[in-house]
């Protein structure tokens, strides 16, 4: 299977977002899990639309339909679909979208990724089987068997918090000798894997840990699947050019603001606080299945106090402006801050340089 190199940072970043192609063997930049929105206990398929399109605006590099922000494990499989179509169709025929799978019996999840090779996506972020605790053995198989009934690209997501498992670099590295294995979203919380697979691994590492995006990224990762950067998306593409153009300072006085609203928006379960900050925004209903539950009344009170303040941040990139400006778009960040420490991780396989 032939992929196609995608550049980390688009070369016209006025342009729209919607000029990036759907069908792409890298992933890089930043992708957004989208919640769900529901009203009166149905999905929301008016409000799903309407969001997929003005993040696909923003300038963010792709979209991710049915992830654990999405709560796709409250979903049926006709909604699950459903939801999927609403978003190919919001954000126009050559926007990337990947779409979740998760499930803990090998042979039903492979069943539903054949139900996937029909539509027209980025690829499929993958989850290790939860609850089972596999061995790394098993969790080999499993993702070799999902891999042999698709030609999508596959990211995996490593996330033991939810699954029980951790997938291990040595696991990683053997299923990227497939080349439908592309990527891997990394949200284990331990910065010495991130490392390990950056220097030993083919794919394109991506942060899933929002706490840890900044460091992620000074350590060579490509990007990241952020649920946060569902509130200013643009900030957060922001924060990915300014490391990959050599701009760490800036970088960490961004992030500074950044990370209040990140550590609100995960302080109760996801995706409860975001879809508080969406309601607030008016772009939906406060609204989640059970057992999920609404962000608590406390929560809302500090919630929006710090959704006033980053709301409040200059747009990225200015209107008007051109992204290629350095000093428009980052006027306001420069500070000095000693980046000394950061040593970015290197591999000698690095597709990047191809």
């Amino acid at each position: 299977m032939n992929h196609h190199h995608a550049p980390a940072i688009p070369a016209a970043l006025c342009d729209n977002a919607m000029s990036s192609r759907r069908i792409t063997g890298h992933f890089q930049g930043i992708w957004v899990p989208m919640v769900t929105p529901f009203r009166d206990g149905e999905v929301d398929y008016a409000a799903a639309a309407a969001l997929a399109a003005g993040l696909a605006a923003s300038g963010i590099h792709g979209l991710v339909v049915c992830g654990t922000t999405g709560e796709a494990a409250m979903l049926g499989d006709d909604e699950q679909i459903a939801l999927l179509k609403a978003v190919l169709a919001a954000v126009g025929p050559h926007f990337p979208v990947v779409m979740g799978v998760a499930g803990s019996d090998t042979r039903a999840v492979a069943a539903r990724v054949q139900r996937l090779n029909d539509q027209p996506l980025a690829g499929l972020l993958i989850s290790a089987p939860a609850y089972v605790r596999p061995s790394q053995l098993g969790i080999l198989r499993h993702f070799q068997a999902i891999s042999a009934v698709t030609d999508h690209s596959i990211i995996l997501y490593n996330i033991p918090a939810r699954t029980g498992v951790n997938i291990d670099p040595a696991t990683v590295a053997e299923l990227s000798l497939d080349t439908r294995f592309v990527a891997i979203k990394e949200a284990g919380g331990d910065m010495g894997q991130v490392t390990e697979l950056l220097l030993t691994t083919r794919l394109d590492v991506l942060s899933g840990d929002d706490a840890l995006l900044l460091a992620t990224l000074c350590l060579g990762g490509h990007g990241a699947m952020s649920a946060a950067a569902q509130i200013r998306p643009d900030l957060y593409v922001q924060l990915h050019h300014l490391v990959k153009s050599g701009q760490v300072a800036a970088a960490q006085e961004l992030f500074k603001s950044l990370l209040p609203m990140i550590r609100l928006l995960f302080a109760e379960p996801n995706p409860g606080p975001i879809k508080a900050a969406l309601a607030m925004q008016g772009k939906l209903s406060d609204e989640l299945r059970l057992p999920m539950t609404p962000m608590s009344a406390a929560g809302k009170a500090r919630l929006a106090g710090a959704l006033e303040t980053l709301l409040a941040l200059p747009q990225w990139p200015p209107r008007g402006a051109c992204a290629g400006k350095r000093e428009a778009a980052q006027d306001w960040l420069m500070q000095v801050v000693s980046c000394a420490s950061v040593i970015p991780a290197v591999r000698c396989d690095d597709h990047h340089r191809n």
